[in-house]
């Protein structure tokens, strides 16, 4: 099975990944991943981060001659900002004359990690705690990522709303979804179609009101949330299972999720609608047309019982706005206890656009090792013919 682990702090010399259990002979490329990383750092609304960094990958071991060994793949990312923080960022030395941090900000990680490690400066919690550290796991789920390509399977996103800027029409915007999607790498189509957009939106008149709405948060000190939806194409019937419920894929792919930095909310298609509805207005009755079963509509979001369908797996995923303010809330100075306005660090007004390409890479060790669990091998060659053999 594969697993990943990620490395490094934000203002760090890198970040390093390793990336276990990936089969041999899948091709591999460090531009592959580098295209990727390049989506993760776009959309308006940024901070100054994302023109400092040009984030490169460099592969170090577990390929060869650009194919996987079916060893350990290890990963470095260099962060370029760390030059302007080598003394406070120091790995040997007794730190002092560094200004120690305590002041924490609503919201963030600061004040929960300075408890829970005994910390007596927060700058400890803020530099693991930070979404810097997704760039590297963007990298090591791009290579899983690759590997669930090599058998049709593709991942995609777009961003539903950024604050009040929501989408008035969904019917609509699926109507100019479907010609994407009878490509063979139709979810990823749909992505490419977002990336067209400064905030991966679809719907013209929603994006116009989304990076009116950034402009005036930006203006206002404030930051700004938002609602992304990521897609998956070609995914065979049968991976998860409903026997035990730690292996039920939707909460697993749920919990991938809800990993990532400042999202607050998951739903499978539209679950929480959904709720509000009669049975016969949610379930997909089934279609049979010359021995093909098929169904209807896919409100189910191609999972049931824990298990993929054979349809489109659709997520949606919440933002909460970051927590990094301009006009910073109230906060509490932990040495001297007084009430003091919380500290500000540079960062985004919005991260929504990034953080849909995120949740694109995370869902991917999630549905690979379910694959893997159903046909898997050592090699992709090995997979294949297996994959060959599947029923319906």
């Amino acid at each position: 099975m594969i697993r990943y682990l990620t490395s490094g702090e934000s203002h760090g010399k890198a970040l390093v990944g390793i990336v276990e259990g990936v089969p041999a002979g899948l091709a591999l490329s460090a531009d592959y991943i580098n295209h990727q990383l390049l989506r993760r750092q776009q959309g308006y609304g940024r901070g100054g981060r994302m023109r400092i960094e040009s984030d490169k990958v460099e592969i170090l071991s577990g390929v060869r001659f650009g194919s996987t060994l079916g060893s350990p793949i290890a990963l470095v990312l260099r962060n370029k900002d760390s030059t302007n923080w080598l003394e406070k960022m120091a790995v040997e030395g007794d730190g002092k004359g560094i200004e120690k941090i305590t002041i924490p900000r609503p919201g963030h990680a600061d004040f929960v990690g300075y408890v829970k490690y005994g910390y007596d400066d927060v700058r400890n919690a803020i530099e693991r705690a930070s979404a810097r550290e997704t760039a590297m796991r963007v990298a090591c789920c791009t290579i899983i990522r690759k590997f669930l390509e090599e058998f049709g399977i593709f991942i995609g996103s777009h961003v539903l709303c950024i604050g009040t800027a929501v989408l008035r029409d969904r019917a609509q915007l699926d109507r100019a979804m479907r010609k994407f999607m009878k490509a063979s790498c139709g979810a990823y189509k749909i992505a490419e179609k977002a990336d067209e957009s400064q905030v991966r939106i679809l719907d013209k008149p929603t994006e116009e009101r989304a990076i009116s709405e950034i402009r005036r948060v930006k203006k206002s000190g404030d930051t700004l949330g938002g609602v992304f939806e990521v897609l998956v194409t070609g995914v065979p019937v049968g991976l998860g299972s409903y026997v035990q419920y730690d292996r039920k894929l939707d909460g697993q792919l749920t919990q991938a999720l809800m990993s990532v930095h400042a999202v607050k909310g998951v739903e499978i298609a539209d679950g929480f609608l959904n709720a509000q509805k009669f049975g016969s207005q949610v379930h997909d009755a089934f279609t049979l047309a010359k021995s093909a079963i098929g169904r209807k509509t896919n409100r189910a979001g191609g999972l049931e019982g824990g298990v993929t369908n054979g349809q489109m797996i659709i997520l949606h995923a919440a933002m909460k706005p970051i927590s990094t303010l301009a006009h910073p809330l109230k906060s509490v100075d932990l040495k001297t206890k007084k009430m003091v306005d919380a500290r500000y660090e540079r960062s985004d007004v919005c991260a929504v656009p990034a953080c849909s390409v995120i949740g694109e890479a995370v869902v991917a060790p999630v549905l690979a090792n379910a694959f893997l669990e159903k046909f898997g091998g050592d090699s992709v060659k090995e997979i294949q013919s297996r994959y060959k053999k599947r029923g319906l």
